[in-house]
């Protein structure tokens, strides 16, 4: 058997250049290139194979551990999980650091490879710089922390374990039913040991992500499900986006007269403009989806986990009603104690839709009626001008008008989220990007970077809030670096408006919500609003910066726009209070059970209410 003689990390990045996909026949590389921030823990390691050269993977420099490895989540997510870019940190805060990008990454059934470095497994200089000790467990270190957050994870303490940690973690990377963070965790003393791996293990290797077909017995039950109903709707999740699924899942709804609800990752698979897309279901969704859904007598969920914000906690859905999960995913497939389709969204849907023949549902006028009243309920938020300023609903219809068929909408956290899920209009395939598994502040601005690496010859407009802003804008700096071209639309309304509103709408006066400086005569932060400039901070990062209050600013800015080629950021000052409001739904958050408030009081008794109205599983 042929040998090579190399470090752990030397291994590490032969073997990952060397990862390739399969699906439907057509073969790509999965690792493209490899972020990571350098310190003592990872540069002479793995900084030292990427040096060297001998490989073809790009390095990109990350600025913040947490926000390059969210960049990285959003590559994987634009790629349709079928590439990815690993990301390299060094031990201490520069590993925990990416902790809550795996949490994203796991949260949304994204591939993300973390490889953080890790104490000295021999432990001879411990404890070594960035150490935390833990006194019940000297082998426990801080990389620990990511058992919580993956889907697999390994701490590879000789440099032949490099192996069998390597294959495990592709296998999860590439399975679509059980993909998520993975970890390797890399003792920086390990990193520079050699061994002498077998040359097989460093060859070419095509990883397959074949299609899962529906079992005779699925599709029999399947098939009585649907033809005993009288009023099904399809919720389209993600797993319709991955299975490319989309074209498949709209015949079998025109073939049957079945309206089309979406989920957040769902969104933009479907025209918008079709008679039988009904938007947004849930809690961020529209009055279309939410009426139509709750007279439904058969819930189809394709490729959906069935989030809170999609069931309304539960909430949405009458009693009567049945489900059907078609999912590649045995977790998800069985929630709603639904009859689990355990399968490929494309090839359970096209086995479905011919065994069901001449089916049609009951409908009549009422999903056409449903929609005609949305379409002009978000032509009114898109069009409304007001006195005192420019609202968000508006400033969001004037980028959406304004985009090109093929740029991005990228989004994560706040209000926005729930306006773009109800009021967007995406257009081509792919363009609608929203990271709302985690509801991840700060994932706006790197997911941009992510989303551009995937696809540089589109546009990409990321859409975030002042707060998501503050929280994580590094990458904006590196996308300058790599001369690529980010639009970021910054919507100030001087605080975290969406939780402001949850706050008071649960009885509570605002407190803590809002970005005022600390008052020196009540000593509580009820002072004069914080302004700031946006456009001034984008300009110090040598971006180009925009300051816009009224809709003509804000047109005019996005034609100039048009024109950079380097990094724009839109600081849109917005009206607070001007997002979207809820629609025939209801969300379950914690509401104080005794209170010295009467308004609380009140939320916690309508809380309970609506409990009542809900099922528990």
């Amino acid at each position: 058997m042929k040998r090579e003689r190399l470090t752990m990390s030397q291994a590490l990045v032969k073997f990952l250049d060397n990862q390739y996909v399969e699906f439907d026949g057509v073969e790509t590389k999965f690792v493209s290139g490899i972020f990571g921030i350098f310190g003592h823990g990872c540069v002479v390691g793995v900084g030292q194979a990427l040096e060297q050269g001998g490989h073809n993977l790009k390095f990109y420099q990350g600025k913040n551990e947490q926000n390059m490895a969210l960049a990285a989540v959003a590559y994987a997510k634009q790629m349709d999980r079928r590439a990815i870019i690993p990301c390299v940190s060094s031990i201490g805060p520069g590993a925990t650091n990416m902790v809550t990008a795996c949490g994203c990454a796991t949260a949304n059934r994204i591939p993300l490879l973390v490889l953080p470095g890790d104490t000295f497994a021999c432990r001879q200089p411990d404890p070594v710089l960035q150490q935390a000790e833990f006194f019940d467990n000297y082998g426990r270190t801080v990389t620990d922390a990511f058992r919580g957050v993956c889907h697999y994870f390994d701490r590879i303490v000789r440099p032949e374990q490099l192996m069998t940690a390597c294959l495990n973690a592709m296998r999860v990377l590439t399975d679509p039913a059980d993909t998520g963070a993975v970890c390797l965790a890399m003792p920086q003393d390990v990193e520079g040991e050699a061994y002498d791996y077998p040359e097989h293990f460093l060859q070419k290797r095509v990883w397959h992500l074949d299609r899962r077909p529906i079992s005779i017995s699925q599709l029999e039950r399947a098939v009585e499900m649907i033809k005993n109903a009288k009023k099904p709707i399809i919720v389209c999740g993600g797993g319709v986006r991955y299975s490319e699924a989309e074209e498949e899942l709209l015949r079998f709804a025109v073939s049957h007269n079945i309206p089309i609800t979406e989920t957040q990752a769902g969104k933009g698979l479907i025209d918008w403009k079709h008679p039988l897309n009904l938007g947004g279901i849930g809690v961020t969704g529209g009055k279309a989806a939410n009426v139509i859904a709750r007279d439904a007598d058969l819930v189809i969920g394709v490729g959906t986990r069935f989030t809170d914000f999609t069931t309304s906690s539960k909430w949405l859905f009458n009693e009567n009603r049945k489900v059907l999960g078609i999912n590649i995913c045995p977790f998800d497939a069985y929630k709603m104690d639904a009859e689990a389709v355990i399968a490929d969204a494309r090839e359970a849907i096209v086995a479905i839709d011919e065994a069901l023949a001449d089916y049609k549902t009951a409908y009549a006028g009422e999903i056409a009626a449903a929609k005609t009243e949305w379409d002009a309920i978000v032509d009114e938020f898109y069009t409304k001008e007001l006195d005192g300023g420019l609202s968000q609903t508006l400033a969001l219809g004037i980028i959406n008008e304004f985009m090109g068929d093929s740029d991005i909408a990228l989004g994560s956290a706040g209000s926005l989220p729930g306006d773009m899920q109800r009021l967007f209009r995406p257009k081509d395939r792919g363009t609608y990007h929203m990271e709302y598994g985690y509801s991840n502040m700060g994932y706006e601005i790197n997911g941009a970077l992510g989303a551009k690496l995937a696809e540089p010859d589109k546009e990409v407009y990321t859409f975030c809030g002042d707060g998501s802003f503050l929280m994580g804008h590094s990458e904006l700096y590196t996308a300058l670096q790599e001369n690529l071209k980010i639009n970021v639309c910054v919507f100030d309304n001087l605080g975290w408006g969406c939780i402001e509103n949850l706050q008071n709408n649960q009885g509570t006066d605002t407190f803590g919500t809002v970005f005022r400086a600390r008052n020196p005569e009540t000593g509580m932060l009820d002072g004069e609003e914080m302004t700031v400039d946006f456009a001034k901070i984008a300009e110090g990062y040598g971006a180009k910066g925009y300051t816009c209050r009224t809709s003509d600013e804000l047109r005019a800015a996005l034609e100039d726009a048009k024109k950079q080629t380097k990094s724009v950021v839109f600081d849109i000052k917005v009206l607070p209070k001007t997002m979207t409001p809820g629609f025939e739904s209801w969300w379950r958050v914690g509401v104080a059970e005794v209170s010295k408030s009467e308004t609380v009081a009140a939320a916690y008794k309508d809380m309970q209410e609506n409990i009542a109205k809900t099922f528990d599983y």
